[in-house]
C-alpha cells in the first residue's frame, strides 16, 4: 500500500516546520508555494509542485490537501484555486487560524460538489515542530478517522482530538489563542510592574525564577524567559502588538452567548491600546509573539499570498 498523501499549500513559517514532521512519520508530502523561494527552501526534504494543478495531479485519489494560509481572503482564495482542479470524494483541511463560522461556510460550499472539508487549529507556534503541535480537528468523525495518521504525526503525543462537527476545530483554536491573550498580558504587566520599581530588581532574575520552580511557570513563559536573556530590556522592540483577529472572535462569541470572559477582554483591548505610545508591557506582548510564533513586531502586512491569488468569489 503507497504512504498516505498530503498535497501542502503553504510554505511558510507553519507549513514548513510541519512538513518534515509528516515525512518523518513515513507520509508522503508535495508541496506548492506562490512564492518561489519557499519552494527552493522546502525542496529536498519534501517534493515540491511549481504548480497548484502539478500538486493536485501528483496525488492519488481520494486527495488530502492541507492549506496552511493565512486567514481571510488568502484562505478563501486559495480554495477557490484548488477547488477548481479537485473531484467529488477529495478532503480540503484548512490549517490555519480560520474565523470558525467562515469555516462553517467553506464546508457547505465544498459540500455542494461533493469535496469534503475539515478545519484543524493547530497549536504551537513555530516550535511546535520538534515536540509536536495541539491539534484540535472539526468535521465528520469519519473523515477524521480518515486521516486520523496525519494528525497524529504532526501532534505532540497524545494532543490531537477530534473536538466536534464542521466549525468546532477553529472554535476551539480561537478559545486557545483567547486564552493565550490573557496569560501573555499577565506576564507582561508583571514585567512592566518589576521594571517599574523603584528598587534595582534584577528583573531578568526574577522572571527565569519564576519560571524554573514557580506557580506560574509554563512553556510560554519560558519562551520570554529566552526573549528577555537576548535582550533583557526589550530595546528596539516597538511597543505595538497587533491582534490576530481570534481575540475579538472570542469576544464577539462571549458577547452572544453571555459567557464574561474578562481577562480575555481586557487582554485584547490593552492590544488596541498598544497602537498608542509605547510601553514596556506591550513591547513584552511583541516579544513573546515574535519569540513563540514567530510574528513580525511591526503592524502586520498584507501576504503575497493574498496580493497574488485571484479575487473571485466561491461560486
Amino acid at each position: 500500500m503507497p504512504p498516505l498523501q498530503i498535497g501542502l499549500i503553504g510554505l511558510g513559517k507553519m507549513g514548513a516546520k510541519m512538513a518534515p514532521r509528516w515525512t518523518t512519520a513515513g507520509l508522503r508530502v508535495i508541496g506548492f508555494d506562490i512564492d518561489e523561494q519557499a519552494r527552493r527552501d522546502l525542496a529536498g526534504p519534501i517534493e515540491v509542485a511549481d504548480s497548484l494543478a502539478g500538486l493536485v495531479g501528483a496525488l492519488l485519489r481520494p486527495r488530502i490537501i492541507w492549506l496552511m494560509l493565512p486567514p481571510g481572503d488568502a484562505t478563501a482564495r486559495g480554495i477557490v484555486e484548488v477547488v477548481r482542479l479537485l473531484e467529488p470524494g477529495d478532503l480540503v483541511v484548512d490549517g490555519g487560524n480560520s474565523d470558525f463560522r467562515v469555516s462553517i461556510r467553506h464546508a457547505e460550499e465544498l459540500a455542494s460538489r461533493g469535496i469534503r472539508f475539515m478545519d484543524v487549529g493547530v497549536s504551537g507556534g513555530i516550535w511546535g515542530y520538534i515536540d509536536g503541535y495541539g491539534v484540535t480537528a472539526g468535521g465528520s468523525r469519519e473523515d477524521f478517522e480518515s486521516i486520523e495518521p496525519v494528525l497524529e504525526a504532526l501532534a505532540a503525543p497524545g494532543a490531537y482530538a477530534h473536538v466536534g462537527p464542521m466549525g468546532a476545530g477553529h472554535y476551539a483554536k480561537m478559545a486557545h489563542n483567547a486564552v493565550e491573550y490573557a496569560v501573555m498580558e499577565a506576564y507582561a504587566e508583571g514585567y512592566e510592574l518589576l521594571r517599574a520599581s523603584e528598587l534595582p530588581v534584577d528583573v531578568l532574575s526574577a522572571i527565569a525564577t519564576w519560571q524554573a520552580g514557580c506557580s506560574i511557570r509554563s512553556w510560554l513563559l519560558g519562551h520570554f524567559v529566552d526573549a528577555l536573556r537576548a535582550n533583557p530590556k526589550l530595546e528596539g522592540i516597538p511597543g505595538s502588538a497587533s491582534d490576530s483577529g481570534m481575540g475579538r472572535w472570542a469576544t464577539e462569541e462571549a458577547l452572544r452567548l453571555g459567557v464574561p470572559i474578562p481577562a480575555i477582554t481586557a487582554a485584547l483591548f490593552a492590544r488596541f491600546e498598544s497602537r498608542r505610545p509605547e510601553s514596556p508591557a506591550i513591547q513584552a506582548v511583541a516579544a513573546m509573539r515574535r519569540q513563540v510564533g514567530g510574528h513580525a513586531v511591526e503592524s502586520a502586512r498584507l501576504s503575497s499570498e493574498i496580493a497574488s491569488l485571484p479575487r473571485e468569489a466561491m461560486k
